[in-house]
């Protein structure tokens, strides 16, 4: 596991808000009220993957501002970027109009800049979302064209925006399984896919750095993939033109940034996983093998047994089977040793 958890629940009452508000202010200097500080309740799951913070955080309805003066005396130059998940709220930053920030929505702000953010709504009681803070000389873009977004509304339901939503919210799911080994990779991704989603609403992809790019267009893959797994017109072909790019080109970069597997070798590893997981689904134990072949992009019967054998040392039938005698043995009752 990478990272620490804090809950107020673990904290004496008195204290709890003082504490998540410390917490805050670490990665992002502001202050910070609340109506509910006499009795607050909150998470942050924090992960530090390298220079870049990321940070999952549920709370309740709370005041956040950076005065000028405040801003000014700042010796950080961070960006913060922040994904809002549940509930609503406002933005308001120098003479700019305010912005209203809802479900999905990203926005971006730096450490020189003065704001004020508030709940919207009458009915917002709990807020979620994810932070991520990284130094502002990593972002391969050059700020004057980056200060255009700052503090606009965008938003994540589709494209490059959805694409980094998605890694935020699975990074808080897996962070238990997540080993500080990963931690670098992991900060280098959310880089470069935040920079692929800022270069996206500039028009200044061609500014990114060829790396950035290549990385770019594997998660894209990857994510196209999953999206269209059953799709039996699924290949290497459909996906470049999906993108693009040559499939010549698609090749070349998919297998760099894989090391070294290629893209139907990565597909066909998906759909065997898929179709592992349904043969030893209860719920689906009536369903013929080739059935199940099928759905996940295997027409032919002989060539699913095949590739099963080959990546799981055994058949779909006796791995059905497998699955069927652990279950059993799992509901067996215990003999009373009496």
């Amino acid at each position: 596991m990478i990272g620490t958890v804090f809950r107020t629940e673990d904290v004496p009452a008195e204290g709890r808000f003082d504490s998540w508000r410390d917490m805050i202010v670490q990665t992002r200097s502001a202050d910070v009220a609340s109506p509910h500080a006499a009795d607050f309740r909150a998470e942050i799951r924090y992960l530090e993957l390298g220079p870049v913070s990321v940070w999952h955080t549920s709370f309740a309805p709370s005041h956040f501002s950076r005065t000028i003066r405040r801003a000014r005396g700042s010796d950080q130059e961070r960006y913060h970027l922040t994904l809002l998940l549940d509930g609503a709220m406002t933005l308001d930053q120098d003479s700019e109009p305010t912005t209203v920030l809802g479900h999905r929505d990203l926005h971006l702000l730096d450490s020189a800049q003065p704001f004020e953010i508030r709940p919207y709504g009458q009915d917002c009681r709990v807020l979620s979302g994810v932070g991520v803070d990284f130094p502002m000389e990593l972002l391969p873009l050059p700020p004057d064209r980056v200060r255009a977004l700052r503090g606009r509304g965008l938003s994540a339901r589709e494209g490059m925006g959805a694409l980094l939503a998605d890694f935020l919210v699975g990074l808080g799911r897996q962070a238990d399984t997540l080993r500080p080994a990963d931690a670098p990779r992991l900060g280098a991704t959310v880089l470069d896919l935040v920079s692929g989603w800022l270069a996206g609403a500039l028009d200044a992809e061609a500014e990114l750095p060829p790396e950035t790019r290549h990385e770019l267009l594997a998660e894209g893959v990857r994510a196209f993939v999953h999206q269209n797994l059953r799709d039996p017109d699924l290949t290497p072909s459909s996906i470049a033109a999906a993108h693009h790019v040559s499939l010549s080109h698609l090749h070349r970069v998919f297998t760099g940034q894989s090391g070294g597997e290629t893209l139907a070798a990565w597909i066909r590893g998906r759909r065997l996983e898929q179709a592992r997981r349904d043969l030893a689904d209860p719920a689906l134990g009536t369903t013929p093998i080739h059935a199940v072949a099928a759905r996940w992009g295997f027409p032919r019967a002989s060539d699913f047994t095949r590739a099963f054998r080959g990546a799981y040392g055994m058949s779909p039938r006796e791995h059905r089977q497998q699955a069927e005698t652990r279950r059993r043995e799992n509901a067996a009752p215990e003999l009373d040793p009496r």
